[in-house]
């Protein structure tokens, strides 16, 4: 199919904006577009003389923004209404305005596009700020579709995206329902309304109700890269967590061999898994049919004996917010973004009777089977998403 650049579908760059410096705007940065949605998801109201230096390209609604820096992350979004204000954006996009006849639709879903990216990855330079410049971007080939097919596309990709966003919007709210339930049955972990026992973790250890505390710390065992194979033993880490579960498809894995080696950081099916390193919070109870599984330094394996804790009641408390107060006061006294697995050992912990364990154990996993129905949903949409985005832009 014939390509044209980027930049024929576009109309002429309009360049940097002076303002008066007491002129309120509405600042657009970087992080203020959700690279999963592809939305703006807000921005920052000032005057423009207490605006960043890099807070100078102009926008209004259509506009397509592009960040032109670490490209891998894929920052796009086409803004969809005026802000109050003047809408500003930062230097770092490359701000797109579709010609008239061009649906801007079509140039949002292209620069969402695996090939657009891949370009845009391999044309970066910085090792530690990778990023593009204006010209780049505009100069990425894009397959030559009509007005009407370029309308077409869009509305097939815009209906597939809306499905997709309800299936998440579900699985939200289904996580919420559960948090909801916890609170409804145990009340507020800080304030302890029901007077149940506190015991610190390491307590937990001592009575042996936490059986295992380990985690993927490997010292000087660590596996190399050129020792990951294709199938075999799976190494995860806090990158696998998706939507609540671990998602083995984004595991490494070793030979059963080199996994013998290893004597830290071994879980097994419905061990509560603590991403404690670089992304700290997330939390899930592992379900697998692996005899065992392989953790790497950026998660923590907790093992509870059933007896006295229940997994799923664990990792609900360890998403409450009594719960994060407690990791996020100790990360403030350092610089460093992890929890190390000592001082987890300090932390408090609220354990309920066990049969009000059990009931909302019971709870969690009638809310997982709708979790698992709606996330396969989800799944086969999102297939058949990148299949057509391949198909129109591959």
């Amino acid at each position: 199919m014939e390509k044209i650049k980027l930049g024929d579908l576009c109309k002429p760059s309009a360049g940097q904006i002076k303002e008066d410096e007491d002129t309120l705007i509405d600042y657009i940065d970087i992080s203020s577009v959700d690279n999963e949605t592809k939305k703006v998801t807000g921005y920052q109201t000032i005057t423009f003389g207490e605006a960043p230096s890099r807070a100078r390209k102009a926008v209004k609604r259509g506009n397509i923004l592009v960040s032109t820096v670490r490209p891998n992350l894929n920052a796009v979004a086409l803004l969809e209404e005026d802000t109050p204000n003047v809408s500003v954006a930062s230097t770092g996009f490359c701000v797109l305005e579709s010609k008239d006849d061009v649906d801007p639709r079509f140039i949002l879903n292209f620069c969402k596009s695996k090939p657009f990216i891949d370009d845009m990855v391999s044309q970066a330079t910085g090792a530690s700020y990778p990023a593009v410049s204006d010209k780049i971007v505009r100069s990425a080939l894009v397959p030559k579709y009509s007005y009407q097919e370029q309308q077409h596309i869009s509305t097939v990709l815009e209906k597939l995206a809306g499905i997709i966003d309800d299936r998440r919007i579900e699985l939200q709210q289904l996580d919420d329902l559960i948090k909801a339930r916890f609170v409804e049955m145990f009340g507020d972990p800080v304030e302890n309304p029901k007077g149940y026992r506190v015991d610190t973790l390491q307590d937990l250890i001592d009575a042996g109700d936490i059986t295992y505390h380990l985690d993927g710390n490997h010292g000087g065992d660590y596996p190399r890269s050129e020792e990951f194979v294709s199938e075999g033993v799976p190494y995860i880490g806090a990158n696998c967590i998706s939507n609540g579960e671990i998602d083995f498809s984004l595991a490494k894995y070793l030979t059963v061999e080199r996994a013998g080696k290893l004597r830290k950081g071994i879980a097994q099916n419905e061990d509560v898994l603590f991403a404690h390193n670089a992304t700290v919070g997330p939390t899930v109870v592992l379900h697998t049919t692996e005899p065992k599984v392989i953790l790497s330094t950026s998660l923590t394996a907790y093992r509870c004996n059933k007896e006295s804790i229940m997994p799923e009641y664990l990792a609900t408390y360890m998403k409450s917010d009594g719960f994060v107060m407690q990791y996020s006061s100790e990360m403030k006294q350092t610089t460093r973004n992890q929890v190390p697995i000592t001082a987890q050992k300090k932390y408090l912990f609220l354990i309920p009777p066990m049969e009000e364990q059990k009931a909302f154990s019971e709870f969690v996993k009638q809310v997982d089977k709708s979790k698992v129905v709606v996330q396969k949903s989800l799944d086969e949409t999102q297939k058949l998403f990148d299949s057509l985005m391949q198909e129109y832009f591959g």
